[in-house]
């Protein structure tokens, strides 16, 4: 009948979740999993895992200058403490799960960097160290499982290198529930950071390696690392010697293999990421002699030595390397490369060249301080760059 006001009908669908905008129809499934995956894309989205690796670098560098009895901006007892596991860990673990779960494209991956993360936070606030601890450990473990999947997918040596650098990670988080001296872990965190970069080594410089030996010697050293680590905590006795030649080993495969020796003739970008890799290489070779001279856990200057050597002259210039490559495509944000990027990573070896050179072997204590500040000052230098670059990117001409 006509002006008769009948009820509305909904239609089918229309207020199911998932429906559209419109309320027309649900979304598909393969429409659901296309609007996921461009919000994992999303530069803001990534960004927000670096939000908390941000500040445990920033905490990191200021429990650094408490070590040095330099004046810190915060000065709190438990700094000093967490400085070791916090930026080898909470730092550096978060920026390489990361670039792993988004390798990955699953959002559960995204809980190893988010665990990382947050396991800083954890152990920057008042709450009890063990809390944070417990996360850290759950962090690592989450990010052995984002290299499972990415093993499945290929069966890459590459990977499995991978995999054996976060199985240590984990080994550093498990024991440091019980042991609280990092300078026993120190061989695990070693491991988890070399094998690691080797790895990404391995997988960027595939194009140029002729030689069909190459991968398979570099798979066979990883496993005599993994190995030699664990023995470090066995037997000191045999295992630091092994751990330091395997890490002389190492190096040795690097040099051997890196395109860096030939792209350090080249000019730009190239020529900056070469510098920054062979200096990288220089300081682990340094740091190997020393363990490999040791035979039991490190202290004093050579524990300062390694440390420093490894995390700084090594990983730091391997970060230092590859931003303007992998954080672009990890945030998809241009990084794009300026000859300033040299004034830090200069500032940085040199540095480093006063702290262990003249503080730790020639016994200088205000060459160790300084040498110590301007470290972290470089540092700081760099992420303020490289933040200002990916915000500011020049202008192309018309």
């Amino acid at each position: 009948m006509t002006g008769v006001n009948r009820p509305a009908v909904n239609k089918p669908g229309a207020n199911r979740p998932g429906a559209d905008a419109a309320g027309s129809k649900p979304l598909t499934k393969a429409a659901r999993q296309r609007r996921n995956r461009a919000f994992l894309r999303k530069p803001a989205f990534r960004m927000l895992f670096l939000l908390p690796a941000g500040a445990a670098l920033l905490v990191g560098l200021n429990a650094g200058l408490q070590l040095l009895g330099a004046d810190a901006p915060v000065k709190l007892d438990r700094f000093p403490e967490i400085h070791g596991m916090l930026l080898a860990l909470s730092f550096v673990g978060t920026v390489i799960a990361l670039e792993r779960t988004v390798a990955l494209g699953k959002a559960a991956g995204y809980a190893s960097p988010a665990l990382l993360g947050i396991s800083g936070l954890l152990m920057i606030s008042p709450l009890p160290l063990w809390i944070g601890k417990a996360v850290l450990l759950a962090g690592t473990i989450a990010m052995v499982l984002v290299y499972l999947p990415l093993w499945r997918r290929q069966r890459d040596n590459v990977v499995l290198i991978q995999i054996m650098g976060g199985i240590t990670a984990v080994g550093a988080a498990a024991l440091w529930l019980r042991i609280p001296s990092v300078s026993v872990l120190l061989p695990f965190l070693i491991s988890f950071v070399v094998l690691t970069i080797a790895g990404e080594r391995l997988e960027l410089a595939r194009i140029g390696i002729s030689s069909p030996r190459a991968e398979p010697v570099l798979t066979l050293l990883a496993f005599a690392m993994t190995a030699a680590t664990a023995a470090t905590l066995l037997w000191p006795a045999v295992g630091y010697p092994l751990f330091g030649l395997s890490l002389l080993a190492m190096v040795a495969w690097l040099v051997g293999y890196d395109a860096a020796r030939k792209t350090i003739r080249s000019d730009g970008l190239p020529r900056y990421i070469a510098a920054c890799l062979l200096a990288g290489y220089g300081w682990l070779a340094i740091a190997g002699v020393v363990l490999a001279l040791h035979a039991t856990t490190l202290t004093g200057a050579s524990y300062d030595v390694v440390v420093h050597a490894v995390f700084l002259g090594f990983t730091i210039s391997m970060i230092m390397a590859h931003a303007p490559v992998i954080l672009p495509a990890v945030l998809r944000k241009p990084l794009p490369y300026t000859e300033l990027f040299w004034v830090p990573a200069v500032l940085l070896h040199g540095s480093l060249l006063v702290r262990l050179g003249l503080g730790d072997a020639a016994g200088v204590h205000g060459a160790w301080v300084a040498g110590g500040v301007f470290n972290v000052i470089s540092l700081l230098l760099f992420a303020v760059m490289a933040v200002w670059q990916a915000t500011h990117p020049p202008k192309v001409a018309a």
